[in-house]
């Protein structure tokens, strides 16, 4: 990933922090998004949100729904929904895996990061995750307490 973030046409849109609070992320997948042009023109401005955002298979297909792209201001006549479902591109193979992942119990595919690759492409990142109950949760927020302490201790006497 060190690779990724050097170059230059590499630039994350919008990430979703609170996922991995509330998931435990067992894999991940990079998938591509099928956009409109005016959603394209909109992510390079930065207007996303994948916050409340999932994603689920219908019929075979990998969908994002609930996801937020701003309206892009300059297409007034040619512009999109907001909130509409966007088809996610996988191989026919990762497509069974994630199928077969989500069919056990509690697992859901929850999207991580939105970003450009490389090339330019608007890529997402999805999580094949279980749900933390809260004392999981507590358990996570008391290590990040503790590591931040430790650094902080180190900072001080270090």
């Amino acid at each position: 990933m060190a690779k990724e973030k050097d170059n230059p046409n590499y630039k994350v849109i919008a990430e979703n922090r609170r996922a991995r609070f509330d998931y435990a992320i067992e894999d991940d997948i990079e998938c591509g998004i099928i956009l409109e042009g005016s959603e394209v023109k909109s992510l390079r401005l930065g207007g996303a949100n994948i916050a409340e955002s999932y994603a689920t298979i219908d019929d075979g297909e990998l969908w994002l729904v609930n996801s937020y792209i701003a309206p892009y201001a300059q297409a007034k006549t040619f512009g999109h929904e907001e909130k509409r479902r966007r088809k996610m591109l996988v191989s026919r193979r990762e497509m069974a895996r994630l199928w077969n992942d989500t069919q056990r119990k509690g697992m859901t595919l929850v999207p991580l990061v939105l970003y450009f690759n490389h090339r330019g492409l608007a890529k997402l990142k999805i999580g094949v995750a279980k749900g933390k109950k809260n004392a999981d949760k507590r358990e996570t927020q008391a290590k990040r307490d503790w590591n931040r302490q430790k650094q902080r201790l180190l900072k001080e006497h270090g």
